[in-house]
């Protein structure tokens, strides 16, 4: 039996936007297998996925069998769903590869391997559609849906009236008939009762439970979240540089942190209930530290420490914390030395960069000469003489006290790496090649 009341669990969080009548009584009843489809179009999970994830997650967590659904067959097609356009068609090689690259990201909200009687289970369409002829599943399936009810699909009119030039294609037009018949696939070899998703997902799960009763006679349910979006009305996981991915080589764990560190007062009171674990006490106390000192942001700190530790590790999460306080910290020396590769790019993207001989490191280089001779930290030895009597000037966050100071390659970070520092504001990143 359930550990705890699952709907009201997803309601407090803000987390149901539509829900079938007899949910709740099924999941009181007994241990239920819900699923959520997964777009295998990529090697990696983006923070988009996250909400549907979560869900799978706190459905565990009351006692209930997740089921993720690697789209397979459906992500060779593309569904119309809230899309202006068609998706890119991937092969069988690519769906496998991002199916285990998938499996691995979930394997950190999901309990997939234990003897537990709730231990979730991946699955992928493409498994069950592959030897499913056109003319079988058209006689079989698509004879109990007729083309009106499909019609009257949000999902159809929108991406109709949206592309009134080009209409929908056929692929398109089937995709929710195939998601449908997941449902009646899992429904009958899982005994799973119950399909979560997006809210643009709504028509395409309730093709499913129409499907399974047409078919089968059976009863099954349906739980669809909010879209997020941001309080500013912006779109929610997207940046100027794009998606927030999961895989660390993607988005690296310091920019992931920083992401869930710099939304804003009102996203964090509302994502620190989808996107985290803690109890509706935890997240009160807060809330009330946020209301009494806002400028500490209790709310933030705590949001981007728990998903951090989630999608990557403590570890990542305490790296982040201490790369972070690169720029103002008085242990800011020995931080860079600590940090990655990855780290120290991403807390320096985009300052200016100047590439520098290794044997000429090797060496040893005067500072003054290495800063403005060989770089244009500086547009003249002059200035750099005369900033650094004024200790403006650092090497790896170390002032320089005498302009003529050896530079050499024992400095690098990360055997590549000089962080210059002209005034305060100042970076400059020197790349050993």
């Amino acid at each position: 039996m359930a550990k705890f009341n699952f709907v009201k669990e997803l309601e407090w969080r803000g987390m149901i936007n539509n829900i079938m009548p007899g949910t709740e009584e099924q999941l009181d009843k007994e241990m239920t297998a819900a699923y959520v489809g997964i777009d295998p179009t990529a090697d990696s999970l983006h923070i988009g996925h996250l909400v549907s994830i979560m869900m799978l997650k706190h459905f565990q967590r009351a006692g209930h069998k997740p089921i993720a659904l690697i789209g397979g067959a459906t992500g060779m097609i593309g569904d119309p769903s809230m899309k202006s356009q068609e998706r890119k068609l991937i092969d069988e090689q690519t769906l496998r590869h991002n199916q285990e690259a998938i499996r691995a990201q979930l394997a950190h909200f999901l309990d997939f391997d234990s003897d537990a009687p709730n231990h979730a289970i991946l699955v992928n369409n493409y498994d069950w559609m592959k030897n499913f002829s056109f003319l079988q599943f058209i006689r079989d399936v698509g004879k109990h849906i007729t083309v009106n009810y499909m019609m009257a699909k949000d999902s159809v009119k929108k991406r109709l009236a949206a592309n009134a030039d080009h209409g929908m294609s056929f692929t398109e037009f089937s995709y929710q008939l195939l998601q449908g018949y997941d449902f009646l696939h899992l429904y009958e070899t899982h005994n799973c009762k119950l399909q979560m998703g997006g809210s643009d997902q709504w028509g395409n799960i309730t093709t499913g439970t129409e499907l399974i009763r047409r078919m089968n006679g059976g009863e099954a349910f349906a739980i669809t979240c909010p879209l997020i979006t941001k309080a500013d009305g912006g779109k929610f996981g997207k940046t100027e540089s794009g998606n927030v991915w999961l895989d660390p080589k993607r988005t690296s764990p310091y920019k992931f942190y920083q992401f869930w560190l710099n939304v804003s007062d009102a996203d964090a009171a509302k994502y620190i209930k989808i996107f985290t674990d803690l109890t509706q006490d935890e997240i009160a106390e807060l809330e009330a530290q946020q209301a009494t000192d806002p400028g500490q942001r209790p709310l933030q700190k705590r949001l981007a420490q728990e998903i951090t530790v989630m999608v990557h590790s403590e570890q990542d999460y305490q790296m982040a914390v201490e790369a972070s306080q690169i720029l103002f910290s008085n242990k800011a020396k020995d931080i860079l030395h600590r940090i990655d590769e990855d780290t120290l790019l991403s807390v320096f993207e985009g300052v200016p960069t100047f590439e520098i001989a290794r044997e000429q490191l090797n060496s040893g280089v005067p500072a003054i000469e290495l800063l403005a001779t060989l770089t244009q930290v500086f547009p003249s030895k002059g200035e750099m003489r005369k900033m650094t009597q004024g200790g403006g000037v650092s090497l790896n966050k170390e002032k320089i006290n005498d302009p003529n100071m050896t530079v050499d390659a024992s400095m690098l970070l990360n055997d590549k790496y000089l962080l210059a520092q002209r005034g305060k504001k100042n970076y400059f990143l020197l790349i050993a090649k």
